[in-house]
């Protein structure tokens, strides 16, 4: 049987704290958002639109969608610009040709008002799911949420009208539904239909013991791909027959700064990918194992939040590529570490959990340009310390320089090494009991 998270038993007594300091507090956090969100927009309104919200991806997406209509042939050949390819699959092609029928004015502000609402959907989820309630859960999601409108990968997804707040708030979503419902796993499913990645879930699944939901997730992913198969054939065919989906060099310049995944660090230190590709698949094959079994442990262990928090995190370190947007994934990351800090028994150990929650957001955090026409822009610090050697060389660094140039990898490798030790606690933890267990019988 699984225990409850901590404090996730006592969800009333966590979640309802009566009396007017709550209350307090929530007025505090809903001014520290009102802060947040006007600075945002002030800056947006400061710059050039352009130069804060491009809107580039969405734009790649709305191009695929036109072809998927009129010329699905062309779908895997054609480019924005030299480089810049549709890298999707064909069900997700089969999305944007639907999006693609909206004018391009409506588009563009309808995905970010939608991105906003679903990175604050993902904190709301994720603080219901540990358990808060009531104030706390409000004074919450302000508070959180402010943060993580200031981080990079949360500020780089805006600019880019990227769709990937939408597809952690759909796993988020999924992920926290009742066990009981039998259609558990279709959300995971689904977006793994659109992007591979979250078929690291499955695993992750089977070895928590939720056969049936890793079988809803097949399910549901296969459905994506005969939806694809369905609408564009011939398209799906190039892009499940041939292979194509398997070249990570298809999405982009694989060694760019902007890629933070263990192969992309590889590759600025070996200088191509074909020279990082065996040490890549071996230290990923070992990262995903350890990874998932991590996670199963912390579900195991009543820690379900932790578990799926974890399984995102591996799926981060081991995929060929992970943009500097796709570590969004440190805002579930953030609500856990919080969470902790508020459950803690003592002063000291609130103390580390906030101390740990600040890292996380001071190290993924949107930090500006300094000077420039860019100034005041969010930048972050990925390439921060490199100079004048341009933000793609990632070459001959030292010390402060190269942890720079894979900054959101390292911290990500420092999270993953925490979610082991963890996970190596709740094994202990487990086994304690099951000897309690078998001397009682």
């Amino acid at each position: 049987m699984v225990r409850a998270e901590p404090g996730v038993a006592a969800r009333g007594r966590a979640g309802e704290a009566p009396g007017r300091r709550p209350f307090r507090v929530v007025r505090i956090a809903a001014a520290v958002f009102a802060v947040a969100l006007a600075a945002y927009v002030a800056d947006v309104l400061a710059h050039p639109l352009p130069d804060m919200l491009s809107w580039f991806d969405l734009r790649v997406y709305n191009h695929s969608g036109e072809i998927a209509r009129h010329s699905p042939a062309r779908l895997y050949t054609w480019q924005l610009q030299p480089g810049i390819k549709f890298t999707y699959t064909p069900f997700a092609a089969v999305i944007f040709a639907v999006s693609s029928v909206l004018p391009w004015a409506v588009l563009t502000w309808l995905m970010t008002v939608a991105n906003l609402a679903a990175v604050l959907a993902t904190v709301w989820l994720t603080l219901r799911e540990l358990g808060w309630r009531g104030q706390r859960l409000a004074a919450g999601l302000l508070g959180i949420g402010a943060v993580a409108l200031w981080t990079e990968p949360v500020q780089r997804a805006l600019h880019l009208g990227q769709v990937e707040p939408l597809l952690m708030v759909l796993i988020v979503w999924d992920v926290c539904q009742d066990d009981r419902r039998w259609w558990k796993g279709a959300g995971v499913g689904i977006a793994a239909g659109i992007k591979l990645v979250p078929l690291i879930f499955i695993p992750y699944l089977v070895l928590s013991g939720k056969l049936r939901q890793a079988a809803v997730v097949s399910a549901a992913f296969l459905a994506s791909a005969g939806v694809g198969f369905a609408f564009l054939p011939r398209t799906s065919d190039n892009y499940w027959l041939t292979g194509y989906f398997l070249r990570p060099r298809n999405v982009g310049k694989v060694g760019s700064l902007l890629n933070q995944s263990l192969l992309a660090m590889l590759t600025r230190v070996d200088g191509t990918v074909r020279a990082a590709n065996p040490t890549w698949l071996a230290l990923a094959a070992v990262i995903v194992v350890l990874g998932v079994i991590a996670a199963a442990l912390l579900y195991r262990s009543g820690r379900p939040v932790a578990g799926w928090v974890t399984c995102a995190l591996t799926g981060l370190l081991a995929s060929p590529i992970s943009w500097d947007h796709h570590w969004i994934w440190i805002v579930p990351v953030i609500v856990v570490l919080v969470d902790a800090a508020v459950r803690s028994p003592t002063v000291g150990r609130r103390r580390v959990f906030l101390a740990l929650a600040a890292a996380v957001a001071a190290v993924y955090g949107g930090w500006p340009y300094w000077r420039g026409p860019l100034a005041a822009t969010p930048h972050g610090l990925v390439g921060f310390f490199i100079g004048a050697r341009g933000v793609h060389q990632g070459l001959y660094l030292h010390a402060i320089q190269e942890v720079s140039v894979n900054l959101f990898l390292v911290a990500g490798s420092v999270m993953f090494a925490f979610a082991l030790a963890a996970a190596a606690r709740a094994w202990r933890e487990l086994r304690a009991a099951g000897r309690g267990d078998a001397a009682v019988t």
